[in-house]
């Protein structure tokens, strides 16, 4: 607005000046002048009525968003399930009376100590991650004191549960979730979720949520943003011990849709049991009939060596889609040694072109970009606080538009605890300009408040690309990639082949 009053200011000055200076300055040319400074005021009065950036995105989402010409309406959800017991973060380190120190990553902990560490070392980044606690005993104290810990509260968690409550939603579809359900868990689920008898046991498994806001302080320790640091001893899921029950139900309910989470919850048990596992994981997976698409969730991992396993033994290229953010992105390049896998983290929100670049890799080192290609694997949903991005290889998704704009809406009215986006609440973080590869020679893109969502194509491979209108004083971060991937797949549709 600055930048109109000054030319306001200047044309004001520039008529008075040529006009006294100069009595023979043609009078058309004041008039000109006068006519063009009064539509500039009558601009600058206006302004405080004009629509802000985040009005016009949301309003834009909202045209733009449409249902796909088929839904789902009956998907299958595994395998990892469980209760959330959400805490302040520092709050409750402090009630544990640890003391702050230094950041330092632990890729299991095994210590109050390796807590302590690890949190301080992603809550000083503000960024998500989850870990397994291998001591049980520690494990149960610090649980129990989360749970009696002033304003904790209790949630369905567990990624497969979270997609399936949030899939559950919608009237129109109904979901079938597998995983290890407790009392407390299946007090919590929605009515219209169906859980196999198999899948019930006698007490929950916990996941315990430490939260904090941006600016959040302990120590010399500040958090850029608002996340949270994710940590539990669960051996139920830690071994996808459900995994088998969650096909076998697969006859009777006839999904149209299979959405598959846990994986990474193996990785902290020994690298005897997870080789083995995850070969049974493959096989057990390849029984699902080809017409039914899967999507896998994937979710924070620390070991490359599983990491390479999840690509080696074949399991990216049996499924059709998966969704993940901007850590677990970073994580497959670095393992794979893809694009700009030196990079030791993202620094600040993640580069486009990066992104677009590591996005382009997967799916042609594990999806289906050539006609002699025998993997499944055609789509991929990022997400991180700033955008999301839906990569997807021509002629096998539709609806994409939708689906990428659905998902950034979702994530902006989830944080916020709101039905619609409040403009008030939210801010635009994303790039107004970026570029589309970092790798080779690439496009120069623009965003487009009243067109939000940027199309480019790469080879056989079309990218969408939305911001997302990030709550400024989010009231939860738990479960919001999980809504994100479930709303993105509401809107999807497989193109027929």
């Amino acid at each position: 607005m600055w930048r109109q009053a000054f030319a306001a200011m200047l044309l004001a000055v520039s008529i008075g000046y040529f006009y006294h200076s100069n009595p023979a300055f043609p009078e058309v040319a004041v008039r000109y002048l006068t006519k063009t400074l009064q539509s500039l005021s009558s601009c600058l009065q206006g302004s405080s009525s004009t629509a802000t950036i985040e009005q016009t995105i949301s309003s834009a989402w909202d045209t733009l968003i449409t249902a796909p010409a088929t839904q789902w309406t009956r998907v299958a959800v595994g395998v990892n399930t469980c209760v959330d017991v959400v805490v302040t973060g520092v709050g409750l380190l402090q009630a544990l009376a640890i003391d702050p120190g230094t950041g330092l990553d632990h890729e299991v902990l095994h210590s109050k100590e390796d807590l302590k560490e690890t949190f301080i070392h992603y809550m000083e980044k503000g960024a998500a991650t989850e870990r397994f606690y291998s001591d049980k005993e520690s494990f149960q104290r610090i649980a129990r004191a989360a749970s009696e810990y002033p304003g904790a509260q209790h949630f369905v968690g567990g990624n497969a549960a979270l997609i399936g409550q949030k899939l559950a939603t919608n009237p129109h579809v109904t979901v079938l979730l597998c995983g290890p359900v407790g009392p407390k868990l299946q007090e919590l689920l929605a009515d219209q979720i169906i859980v196999p008898a198999e899948s019930l046991q006698g007490t929950d498994e916990y996941h315990l949520i430490l939260e904090y806001k941006a600016g959040d302080k302990w120590g010399s320790s500040q958090a850029p943003n608002a996340n949270r640091f994710i940590f539990s001893h669960d051996m139920s899921n830690g071994e996808m011990s459900t995994l088998e029950t969650f096909v076998g139900s697969m006859e009777e309910f006839q999904p149209q849709l299979v959405v598959l989470s846990g994986l990474h919850m193996m990785e902290g048990q020994g690298r005897e049991l997870w080789e083995e596992r995850l070969k049974e994981a493959v096989v057990t997976i390849s029984d699902i009939p080809n017409e039914v698409p899967i999507h896998l969730e994937l979710a924070s991992m620390t070991d490359k060596d599983y990491m390479n396993s999840i690509m080696r033994e074949q399991v990216l290229p049996i499924v059709n889609s998966i969704g993940l953010n901007e850590q677990e992105l970073l994580f497959i390049s670095q393992a794979g040694l893809g694009p700009h896998s030196q990079l030791p983290s993202w620094s600040g929100v993640p580069d486009v072109g990066q992104v677009s670049d590591i996005l382009l890799w997967i799916l042609k080192q594990h999806g289906r970009t050539d006609l002699e290609s025998e993997a499944d694997l055609t789509r991929i949903h990022f997400h991180t606080l700033a955008y999301h991005i839906l990569a997807t290889v021509d002629g096998f998704w539709a609806n994409q538009v939708s689906a990428v704009s659905a998902g950034a809406r979702v994530a902006g009215c989830q944080a916020c605890g709101t039905q619609k986006i409040d403009v008030n609440r939210v801010v635009l973080k994303a790039p107004l300009e970026f570029h589309t590869s970092r790798d080779e020679p690439g496009q120069t893109m623009t965003l487009n408040p009243s067109e939000p969502v940027v199309v480019w194509h790469r080879e056989n491979v079309s990218f969408y690309f939305t911001p997302v209108l990030v709550c400024k004083n989010p009231l939860r971060t738990v479960g919001l990639g999980d809504a994100i991937s479930a709303e993105g797949l509401l809107y999807s549709e497989m193109a027929e082949q």
